[in-house]
């Protein structure tokens, strides 16, 4: 009977931590910073890591000054990268905003008079994005970001041409799902290529700074476009636009070089095959099991298991979660107040979201200025700043007020009595307190999980997608039966509990982290090869000491 028990706890750790040791055995050798390019892993390490060698097989590495890897290219190729990466997540988060006020010309088109429905447009895209990092994160993990990005965004212009082309509405939710889960690819993946290219934690920050804003400016960009393309020309073209836009980026991104190490070594690898007498030289990624079983139980399914056992993940996630939803019901708040109450046409609604959008431009400023404070710290060798969770996690705690106050602001100020641009500035509020969260708890996650960053993001991604897939149809009847002042009202209580996360984490973070396997595990593994560096040198430096020594 226990044998049968596939969830018991004994079993789950054993496979998490055959888990975390293979994959970070295998990219941490990848990325490992030594002198010599050539290296026999022993027995032993191959039976942990639970690779299948022959004798005759060796692994190559980088060498810590390899221009080849992603760390020491130029500043101008990371740049590249980056705008690219950037542009791919703008065309995603634009797309999942171009149904909002597209969806009454929808439902005049197919006849569909029912509110809940004319919500599915634009939830069922965010419930592909609760599919597409289940797929893309990990895999991208294994096969590398650039193959995975190529084949994801050409499905995703391909699927939404079909919306645009959709000969009735069943059509159209079906294209916008698949859409959703190829648009994920961009979400999960360029964290993770952040964290390829970017070595330095400030940098790496400043770059996920970026890349947060375009994910917070482009749905607000989507109302705009089908606000206006909509009404004058027809629901269709507010697709074909986004079809366009999908074009613009696919070019570059074909440029784009490929930043997963572990797959750059790889390629190095099959190079060097092809040389006689280098037929048993072999990437590590190439040994790691292929096998479907390792693929389901490891690959696909380290997202959900970190979700579920990583503290530091689920209640990140939690928070981002209700963010995440909290601002796609205000794509349907929205047209109560700014339609309903102050007679705004569908463009003018959709513009009031570009105040959401200077709120996220305030927030990287923000962002900005405490990343100078933490590299002063750091110069002074300031003691707070040694703690994990002070790097990231005081923008969060300054972002709950900011995001409580936007809601109540919101609720009670949206009357006829009180000019538009009150409940309109409510957005600016709002957008610094929504993005300082993502960037905070985004950043945390990547700091603490490195190599498991982009399932660790897929985790989150998963979470606050359902959720934003979902509060939307709460959205309507919650604001008809409560009213604009208390349904924002009930939106601000909960945010109130859920802004108490980052001030957990950084009172019980250091314990939190200690009963990580993850984070516990990279610690360790980053001592032993510190020490493993130190120890090399050591020799190198005794060596060449006995060679002078001869010399002489």
């Amino acid at each position: 009977m226990g044998s049968s028990s596939g969830g018991s706890p004994s079993r789950r750790l054993k496979i998490d931590k055959e888990d975390v040791e293979e994959r970070a055995e295998l990219e941490e050798e990848d990325n490992r910073s030594i002198s010599s390019t050539l290296s026999t892993p022993s027995s032993s390490a191959e039976n942990n890591r639970g690779i299948q060698l022959s004798r005759t097989k060796t692994t190559i590495t980088f060498p810590h000054d390899d221009q080849d890897l992603p760390y020491n290219w130029s500043k101008r190729k990371k740049v590249f990268v980056v705008v690219v990466s950037i542009l791919t997540v703008m065309n995603s988060t634009v797309s999942s905003g171009l149904a909002s006020n597209s969806a009454p010309y929808v439902g005049v088109q197919f006849g569909i008079t029912n509110k809940s429905l004319l919500v599915l447009p634009t939830s069922i895209f965010l419930l592909g994005y609760t599919v597409g990092p289940q797929i893309f994160g990990p895999m991208s993990e294994q096969y590398g970001r650039k193959t995975v990005m190529l084949i994801a965004f050409a499905f995703y212009g391909i699927f939404t041409m079909a919306v645009a082309l959709s000969p009735n509405f069943a059509a159209l939710v079906i294209f916008r799902f698949l859409e959703g889960i190829a648009a994920a690819c961009p979400i999960v993946v360029v964290g993770g290529t952040c964290a390829d290219i970017f070595k330095n934690p400030e940098s790496r920050g400043r770059a996920l700074a970026i890349f947060m804003g375009s994910t917070t400016f482009g749905p607000c960009l989507g109302p705009v476009i089908s606000g206006y393309v909509s009404p004058t020309i027809s629901w269709r073209w507010s697709f074909w636009v986004g079809l366009i836009f999908a074009g613009v980026a696919f070019v570059p991104l074909c440029l784009v070089p490929e930043t997963y190490a572990p797959v750059l070594l790889k390629h190095r690898a099959r190079k060097l095959r092809k040389i006689p007498g280098n037929e048993h030289v072999y990437a590590p990624i190439e040994l790691e099991k292929q096998d479907i079983g390792h693929l389901i139980t490891v690959v696909l399914t380290r997202p959900i298991r970190m979700f579920f056992f990583e503290a530091i993940v689920l209640f990140s996630s939690l928070y981002l979660s209700v963010a995440y939803g909290i601002f796609y019901m205000f794509f349907l708040a929205y047209p109560v107040v700014y339609v309903d109450i102050y007679g705004f046409s569908p463009g003018e609604e959709g513009l009031t979201f570009l105040a959401i959008g200077v709120g996220a431009c305030i927030a990287c400023v923000v962002y900005i200025s405490w990343d100078v404070v933490l590299r002063k710290a750091h110069a002074q060798n300031k003691e707070w700043v040694r703690k994990e969770e002070m790097t990231r996690l005081p923008l969060a705690c300054l972002a709950g007020p900011f995001f409580i106050a936007s809601c109540f602001w919101l609720g009670w100020s949206a009357k006829e009595g009180i000019h538009w641009i009150v409940p309109v500035l409510s957005g600016v509020s709002f957008g610094i307190g929504y993005l300082l969260i993502f960037m905070a708890l985004l950043n945390y996650l990547v700091d603490a999980y490195k190599i498991f960053a982009a399932s660790a993001m897929a985790a989150a991604s998963t979470s606050r997608s359902l959720f934003g897939a979902i509060l939307p149809f709460a959205a309507t009847p919650m604001y008809e039966k409560l009213g604009v002042a208390w349904a924002c009202s009930l939106l601000g209580f909960l945010s109130c509990f859920m802004a108490l996360i980052p001030f957990v984490f950084i009172w019980k973070g250091t314990q939190i982290r200690a009963r990580s396997k993850f984070c516990q595990f990279l610690i360790q593994k980053e001592k032993e090869d510190e020490e493993a560096r130190l120890k090399k040198e050591a020799r190198h430096t005794e060596r060449e000491a006995k060679v002078e020594k001869q010399e002489v």
